[in-house]
């Protein structure tokens, strides 16, 4: 069996598509469907062996109730990714605990382990290695992944599993659409593009020229098929190594909303482009500038290309509708 937590989830449901081309089905989804945004519809003609409550799983782990039940892998992409939640109890229960629990489990059980991190540990840096120094986060959801970041790093040299952090960039593609203001700039300019016809982006700020943010837009099938490299699963696998590390999940190569909008108006059609004021609320919260570094990425052996703006936005919205 394969766990996948956060399997409701964007990334997650999109792994579990992704295991299922790979030809695995014995999964077990974990996720917490209380409040409904509607991201059960995500797993629509997805194939799993079982589902289990967030709460209900950390008890059945903290039970000891899997100790017999073959575990291949557990691909934890379950947090808190709100990065205005202000919550700080909240958040580290969520992104610290709930992952030190599970990584426990994993290294007593030898089971390979692959997390999400995130890209909002660096915050206003401009420099994206995977280091200490660089790594300074604008918001309790970047401080909570960093934290876990930090209780891994120490571990790593004498583990004999695999254990790998993803540090995710800016995710774009399909089964987004329940995150609301927190889904990517790519799905929220489609949307105005279709309704009204204009794209609606922020003036220069940070330094940067109207609608010339830049940012590391990584299309998310790319990061499904680096959990499942890492994992030792499918054809895309490792072989038989063991990794460990955390890593940039990221193109390396940052792109301009303009350029997203130009992408966009390829798919949907011709609009305009309006640049609004930059919120007040997102001062001294938000990245102007992302872009992996990928040295160490690369150096673990991972070759695969990623998939490029336009490429991947043009299959988003081909499998948004049924094509």
């Amino acid at each position: 069996m394969i766990v996948v937590t956060g399997g409701a989830g964007f990334i997650g449901s999109n792994l579990i598509h992704e295991l299922n081309h790979a030809g695995e089905t014995d999964i077990l989804c974990v996720d917490n469907l209380r409040t409904n945004t509607g991201k059960f519809l995500n797993l629509e003609g997805a194939q799993f062996t079982d589902y289990m409550d967030k709460a209900e799983f950390r008890r059945a782990v903290q039970q000891g109730r899997f100790t017999k039940t073959p575990i291949r892998a557990i691909l934890h992409q379950g947090a808190c990714s709100n990065t205005l939640e202000d919550d700080g109890a909240y958040m580290m229960d969520n992104n610290f605990t709930y992952s030190k629990e599970l990584l426990q489990f994993a290294l007593d059980r030898g089971i390979p382990f692959v997390y999400a991190s995130t890209a909002a540990v660096y915050g206003l840096s401009e420099a994206f290695a995977p280091e200490p120094p660089n790594e300074r986060p604008l918001n309790v959801y970047g401080f909570s992944k960093l934290v876990f970041d930090n209780y891994v790093r120490p571990m790593l040299p004498t583990v004999k599993n695999t254990v790998v952090g993803l540090r995710y960039f800016n995710v774009y593609g399909p089964r987004e659409a329940h995150k609301g203001r927190m889904a990517s700039v790519i799905h929220h300019f489609s949307r105005q593009l279709k309704e009204k016809g204009v794209i609606r982006m922020f003036r220069g700020t940070g330094g940067y020229g109207d609608g010339e943010q830049r940012r590391d837009f990584v299309y998310v099938r790319d990061l499904c098929r680096m959990n499942l490299w890492f994992a030792g699963i499918g054809s895309r696998h490792g072989g038989e190594r063991t990794y460990r590390g955390i890593f940039n999940a990221g193109t390396g190569e940052a792109r301009s909303f303009n350029a997203v909008a130009a992408a966009l108006q390829t798919v949907h059609g011709p609009g305009s482009v309006e640049y609004i004021p930059f919120p007040a609320d997102l001062e001294g919260r938000y990245q102007h500038f992302t872009e992996a570094d990928v040295t160490t990425l690369r150096k673990s052996g991972y070759a695969a290309s990623f998939t490029s703006l336009e490429d991947g936005v043009a299959e988003t919205f081909a499998a948004a509708a049924g094509k």
